[in-house]
């Protein structure tokens, strides 16, 4: 800071001068302050996470509490009111949901690079790009929280950092997760299980539809726990989406919700520690029009049977036991009858043609079965029968040994024929062989 200018030592400066002077002098240092104040261009990069990380702990306080007010002081308007009027409808649809915790965390990297095209719209204001992690956790089902990319971009107002973008920037690949809080107006519906409160996530459109699955969850929960056991949390949140982007946003692009009822989804699984966090199961939005009450009843057993497996089954695992046994949970009777040709007819009609038309498969489905469109109806059918058989014929506790057994990752065929040998106690050729018979008596 410049010093003050210096005053002649001749003159003798009398009492209400001097105080005068100290007054100038205070007035000086304070407008100094405010001259060197570091501007956002010149902040040291601690300052400006210290900064950024309060801006984002007020701006989740203030969607968590649907703060209008609070919003508009945070969110940068510059450029439209399209970011404020999305917030404000984000913190009114989340408003109703049962969280235990909402907030951002900051990334480990500042970017202060952002594309030309960009970075002209803000003038000289300085910017900052970088994924936060959403964290939040749902009342009643999240033991731990889950955690989502946000890409967000930070702009340097005359009154500090602004958020002005949680989109990806273009040509970087960042990403940026939708909730079902992002996709309009949302309804909470809960149903006592056995683990105690599941929660469904759903909108005015697909009240009815999830209505349907608070009344099937208590029986859903019991019927996996009578195969898989009780090891299980025993309850699960559920998304009923109303719009293809909305399910996209949810499961990712590799599930097509035109095609496919539902999915089982996570997020961090640690099978050491048998534990895995944001579990949910997505229904798709044409769920409601495809499925009857007996495919509800089984497609919900189907994924609840992944929620309960999921900590204990590591990706890469055969494919043929993972479907197989959760459609065998699916549509497995409460009285424990055998499947009749009848059941077999209902349930798996493309495996019934190829039976019908070239003889009982002589091997289980491959995971490239699962994958092709062309096959993929067929492999899940034909899983689930070889399960089925398994079932019937070494007893449904040796079928979870050996679920338990080949779901601990990739595996050869040699350690599929040594976990048959082992647990069922009959080689792999066998069992197919006599899978095969059984399936052509029931066809």
């Amino acid at each position: 800071m410049p010093a003050p200018e210096t005053l002649s030592t001749s003159h003798r400066r009398l009492p209400w001068e001097r105080i005068g002077l100290a007054g100038l002098v205070l007035a000086v240092a304070a407008a100094g302050v405010l001259l060197v104040a570091p501007r956002a261009d010149e902040q040291s990069e601690s300052d400006t996470r210290v900064e950024l990380q309060a801006l984002l702990d007020s701006w989740a306080d203030a969607v968590r509490t649907a703060d209008r007010a609070a919003l508009a002081e945070i969110v940068d308007s510059s450029l439209g009111p399209e970011l404020l009027d999305a917030e404000i409808r984000r913190a009114q649809a989340l408003s109703i949901v049962p969280l235990t915790e909402f907030g951002y965390e900051l990334g480990s990297e500042l970017a202060a690079d952002v594309p030309d095209a960009v970075a002209r719209r803000f003038g000289d204001d300085p910017l900052r790009a970088v994924t936060v992690s959403l964290r939040y956790g749902i009342e009643g089902v999240d033991e731990t929280p889950t955690h989502k990319p946000v890409a967000m971009l930070f702009v340097a107002r005359e009154d500090g950092w602004k958020i002005t973008s949680d989109r990806p920037l273009p040509g970087t690949a960042s990403a940026t997760w939708r909730g079902p809080w992002d996709h309009g107006p949302l309804q909470v519906t809960t149903a006592e299980t056995a683990g105690g409160t599941s929660t469904i996530l759903a909108h005015p459109d697909t009240s009815d539809l999830a209505a349907n699955i608070a009344d099937e969850l208590p029986s859903a929960v019991d019927a996996v726990s009578d195969v898989w056991g009780t090891d299980w949390p025993g309850r699960s949140l559920v998304l009923v989406t109303s719009s293809h982007d909305e399910f996209t946003d949810q499961v990712g692009t590799a599930h097509n919700g035109h095609e496919i009822a539902a999915v089982a989804i996570s997020d961090a699984v640690d099978p050491e520690q048998d534990r895995a966090t944001g579990q949910r199961i997505v229904f798709s939005p044409a769920a409601g029009s495809r499925l009857s009450s007996d495919g509800l009843r089984a497609v919900l057993r189907h994924e609840l049977a992944h929620i309960a497996a999921r900590p204990q089954t590591v990706d890469g695992s055969p494919m043929w036991i993972l479907e197989g046994y959760a459609d065998y949970i699916g549509y497995r009777s409460g009285t424990g009858a055998p499947v009749t040709g009848a059941d077999i007819r209902r349930i798996a009609p493309s495996l019934v043609v190829e039976v019908l038309r070239s003889g009982a498969p002589s091997q289980v489905p491959t995971d490239k079965d699962f994958a092709d469109p062309d096959r993929s109806r067929t492999a899940y059918e034909t899983a689930w029968s070889f399960v089925v058989f398994l079932a019937e014929e070494y007893g449904e506790d040796e079928l979870t040994s050996l679920y338990r057994t080949l779901a601990d990752g990739p595996s050869s065929e040699g350690d599929q024929r040594d976990a048959f040998s082992t647990i069922l106690d009959v080689s792999a050729k066998d069992a197919v062989d006599r899978w095969g018979q059984w399936l052509t008596d029931r066809v």
